[in-house]
Order: structure tokens, then C-alpha cells, then sequence
């Protein structure tokens, strides 16, 4: 549970954290000593908050907004195809503009729509977890990360399985745009994906009007022929965030489970032995290695909050990674424990208004897979190098080798 907002550090007493240099990592003492003198530290993009209490209040602020804009200018990017795609997303609007959008994306996420989603969600899970059982050691990522969120967002979005292949790298690309000042071949690589995410979708569309099905792309298009509340434009904007949020952020977090799972190699085998600890299970996965290391924030305005002013413009992130791990908001908040009952709430999803549509589409394929994993395979151990994407976006191995117990 969040607790009161200790008061500002004195000058001087704020921490610096090279957010990214190659080497840095969350998960390290250099973050715990930070957290512990203060609530926020400054970095190469700016103050990054690394309490829970500061973190959940700020994510609900209404000073503080995505900043589409800001942030691609921040990367160097104010044209082309990844700033046309990023800049009008639906996360980047507020007020009624925002209602507007919104409203049209909850259909993809009713409660009943994930609740007809899992018996699919779950026979997946099956016919790849069998598929591993068969291997003395996995890539994860490619035979059970990957493909099951890609397989449960194209079915949910109609998409035809002979494209999963090419569809699934540009989802994966995409959500690199968060990682952009990291440089290198990323921003290459980000647009390479928006481009044939942006190409193949309007196809799709094309081909859902014309022949529609029983899929979520037809039903929005009619929507959108039928009452032309978002355009076209709109329309296949929103399909494109919503692919790579439902697809990119998932992959992550089944990859992230696996690694804490072979550090605690006991819960793995206790949620063998008692599977109705799934809910805990997948609420303390979320928690512990949630895929998204920050969320950026931009000021809108000026405004002090508590000891520090903060100018109109300025960058504010999110640290969510520490922000779970916090003492004041988690008793034992340093240990992954399955069976801890918590009161606690996950900042990955973000807050307010733009919390993210497709949290319950997450935990529901976390609460499939994992009894699956478990009941199939004995307790997985790392089995060869592993490499990390930058953790100022969406966060978790590159690759992920790993031999079943």
C-alpha cells in the first residue's frame, strides 16, 4: 500500500543514474542505495521517479501528459513515419478527444472478449508447451514467448495464421520506439516496422470491408463506415498501437516470469503442486519483472511538487521497475514470492485515464500459460548467454535459452 510522500532530499543529496549507459541495470544496488536516499534521481533524460507513492500520484496528474511531440523531438525525429505514427497515437490525446478514441478500442477489450479469448489462450499454451517438453534446451522467446501473445492478438484481430510470421517481427520492432535514445540501428529499426505495420494493416482493412468476418478489424471498420466518429486514418493508427502494445509488452513478460523463475526455482515447483495460486502468481510476475522499465511524462505547465519546481516541458519518468521493489509500498518488496497476498498496485499498466486497455488481456494470458508451464515442465535454469534490451522502454530479454528441470 502507498504511503505518505517523504519530503524533498536536500541539494546535493539527489542521486545520479545513467539510465543509458549499456551496463546499467535495475536490478542492481546502485537503484536500492538511490531509492533509499530519495524519491527521485536525475539521469541523461531527465528526473526519473523511483518510489511507488510518487510514481502512482505522478502517472494520474494531470500536469503531466505522453508529449508525443516532445519525445520525438527529444530523439531527433520531427518527420517521417515513426513520428506520423507516434505523435497522433491515442495515448497522446486527452479530454473528449480522448474519450473519443477510447471509446471505440474498449470493444477489443470487453470483459466478455477475454473471457472467449481463453480456451484458445489456453490450447495454444498446451500445443507449445509440448513442443518444449520435446527439447533439451528451448529458446523461449521463439517457441513460447513469442508466438503465444502473437497468436492471441491475431486471432483476436483477424489477421490469417500464414502472415503470424512476418507480422510478429515488425510487432516486436516496434516497440523499440521507446528505447530511441539509445541510438544505434534502433530508430532504422523502428521505422522498418511502422512502415509495414502501416502497409499490411490498411490492407487489411481494405480486405475487411470488402469481406467482413467475425473479427475485431471487421467490427471496427463497420463501426468506423457507420458512424464516422475516427477516420480511416484514425482507425488504422489505433490498430497499429494496439498491435504492438498487446503483442511486444506480452512477449517481455513471459520472458521476464521465466527468468525470475529460474532464480526461484521453489515457486515454480509450489505453483506446480497448488495452482490456485495463478492469481497471486501472475499478480507477483507483474510486480516483480514487469516488461516496461519507465513510462515518460512531459510537463504541461510549471508546477512545485513536494520541494521540486518543475518547468513546463520537462521530462518526468516513471521508474516502474524500482517503484515495485519499494519497501515503503511493499513489505519484502526484494523477494519474488507467489504466495504473498499484497496490496499493491502495479504501475506497468500506467494510471488514469490512460490506463492500458489490454491489462486484462495480459493477465488472462498469464493465468492461462502459467498452470500449463508449470504442470508440464520441472523448473527452468538459463542455459546459455543472454542479452537485455535497453530498459528505458519495453523491457526483457533479447534471447532467453532455457533447459526445463
Amino acid at each position: 500500500m502507498s504511503t505518505a510522500v517523504d519530503p524533498a532530499p536536500s541539494p546535493g543529496a539527489v542521486p545520479f543514474l545513467d539510465v543509458v549507459d549499456p551496463a546499467f541495470d535495475f536490478d542492481s544496488p546502485e537503484v536500492a542505495r538511490a531509492q533509499a536516499q530519495s524519491w527521485y534521481a536525475q539521469t541523461p533524460l531527465g528526473l526519473l521517479v523511483l518510489r511507488h507513492a510518487e510514481g502512482e500520484e505522478l502517472l494520474r496528474d494531470q500536469r503531466l501528459d505522453h508529449g508525443g511531440a516532445r519525445f520525438m523531438e527529444l530523439n531527433g525525429i520531427t518527420s517521417g513515419p515513426i513520428y506520423d505514427w507516434y505523435v497522433p497515437m491515442i495515448i497522446n490525446h486527452d479530454g473528449d478527444d480522448h474519450r473519443r478514441l477510447r471509446g471505440l478500442v474498449n470493444r477489443a477489450f470487453t470483459a466478455r472478449t477475454i473471457s472467449s479469448l481463453r480456451p484458445f489462450i489456453k490450447a495454444t499454451a498446451e500445443r507449445l508447451a509440448d513442443r518444449l517438453a520435446a527439447l533439451e534446451v528451448c529458446e523461449f522467446i521463439e517457441e513460447f514467448g513469442d508466438p503465444l501473445p502473437l497468436a492471441v492478438m491475431c486471432e483476436l484481430l483477424g489477421v490469417p495464421p500464414e502472415d503470424y510470421d512476418t507480422f510478429g517481427v515488425w510487432t516486436n520492432e516496434i516497440g523499440l520506439v521507446f528505447s530511441l535514445a539509445h541510438g544505434g540501428d534502433i530508430p532504422a529499426r523502428v521505422e522498418k516496422a511502422v512502415v509495414g505495420l502501416y502497409g499490411y494493416v490498411d490492407s487489411l482493412m481494405t480486405a475487411k470491408q470488402a469481406t467482413p468476418d467475425d473479427d475485431l478489424i471487421s467490427r471496427l471498420v463497420a463501426v468506423q463506415q457507420a458512424e464516422g466518429r475516427v477516420t480511416w486514418d484514425e482507425l488504422r493508427n489505433l490498430l497499429v498501437t494496439l498491435v504492438f502494445a498487446a503483442h511486444d509488452n506480452s512477449c517481455h513478460q513471459f520472458a521476464n516470469a521465466m527468468v525470475a523463475f529460474a532464480r526461484y526455482p521453489d515457486q515454480w515447483t509450489l505453483l506446480a503442486r497448488r495452482p490456485e495460486l495463478t492469481a497471486q502468481a501472475v499478480e507477483e510476475t507483474l510486480r516483480w519483472c514487469p516488461s516496461v522499465g519507465i513510462l515518460a511524462r512531459f510537463a504541461v505547465e510549471d508546477f512545485d511538487y513536494h520541494g521540486v519546481h518543475i518547468s513546463a516541458g520537462t521530462p518526468v519518468a516513471i521508474g516502474v521497475y524500482p517503484a515495485h521493489r519499494d519497501p515503503r509500498a511493499v513489505a519484502d518488496g526484494g523477494s519474488f514470492d507467489i504466495t504473498a497476498e499484497r496490496q499493491f498496485t502495479p504501475l506497468l499498466f500506467g494510471g488514469g485515464a490512460h490506463h492500458c486497455l489490454g491489462a486484462a488481456l495480459a493477465r488472462a494470458e498469464l493465468a492461462e500459460a502459467l498452470p500449463v508451464l508449470t504442470s508440464r515442465l520441472g523448473p527452468p535454469s538459463i542455459a546459455g548467454p543472454v542479452t537485455w534490451r535497453p530498459p528505458t522502454g519495453i523491457y526483457g530479454p533479447n534471447e532467453l535459452p532455457l533447459r526445463f528441470g
